[in-house]
């Protein structure tokens, strides 16, 4: 805009420097010493008014001119300022979305961090449980182990239990035998001892050796039980 003005203003000086040298020429020619005729004075007036009219007149076409260009120069100054402005505009926007993708360039960049870690320390707890679960398969195949030889022990305890039962059985039938041959040899010897005294004592000896016969039998029977519980 400055320098519109400044252009504007250096024709017009130059166009009013113009007219006053044509004046100056035009005073310096009518008062020289070479007269003449007025006729031709006038004639040469005529036209040097005419050619100072025509350069008035093209002067005011120039000014026109320079007035149309000096205001098309302003609104092109406009018009660039407002496209400055918002170019501006536009830059301190990208600006701002820049800070914005640093900010969150330097999260994804501590997320990434985080999240490696992570992944180590998911490693860490897979080989620590890979290790356990080797560990537990072993306890387990030795649990089974132990369950195998429980179940083979259960079931020799099974088969014990059940001679054992039947050595209770026969235990108790022989029992019951001996404890009716008591009652008879007792029914016998309460007769004998009335009858005789040597008699008595021969039946207390035989009875006597009866029941020492059943002991060892009685006394198996009871360590097998005691084996079972």
């Amino acid at each position: 805009m400055t320098s519109s003005k400044s252009s504007q203003t250096i024709v017009i000086a130059l166009l009013s420097l113009w007219s006053i040298v044509s004046l100056i020429v035009i005073v310096v020619w009518a008062t020289s010493p070479t007269m003449k005729s007025a006729s031709q004075c006038q004639a040469e007036l005529q036209e040097v008014t005419e050619k100072l009219e025509g350069a008035k007149v093209v002067w005011s076409k120039n000014k026109v001119a320079l007035e149309e260009m000096v205001e098309e120069g302003r609104e092109n100054v406009t018009q660039k300022q407002e496209e400055v402005q918002r170019l501006l505009q536009r830059m301190d926007a990208i600006n701002v979305s820049l800070d914005a993708c640093r900010q969150e360039n330097v999260l994804l960049s501590r997320n990434i961090s985080d999240l490696e870690q992570q992944i180590e320390e998911h490693r860490d707890m897979e080989a620590n449980l890979t290790a356990q679960i080797s560990l537990y398969q072993d306890q387990l195949e030795t649990l089974h182990m132990n369950l195998t030889q429980a179940f083979n022990q259960t079931a020799s305890c099974f088969y014990q239990s059940s001679a054992a039962v039947s050595q209770l059985m026969e235990a108790q039938k022989l029992t019951k035998s001996c404890h009716s041959s008591r009652q008879q040899l007792e029914k016998k010897l309460l007769t004998c001892n009335k009858a005789d005294p040597q008699t008595h004592q021969q039946t207390t000896k035989n009875a006597a050796n009866a029941i020492t016969s059943f002991l060892p039998l009685v006394g198996a029977v009871c360590c097998s039980l005691r084996l079972l519980t």
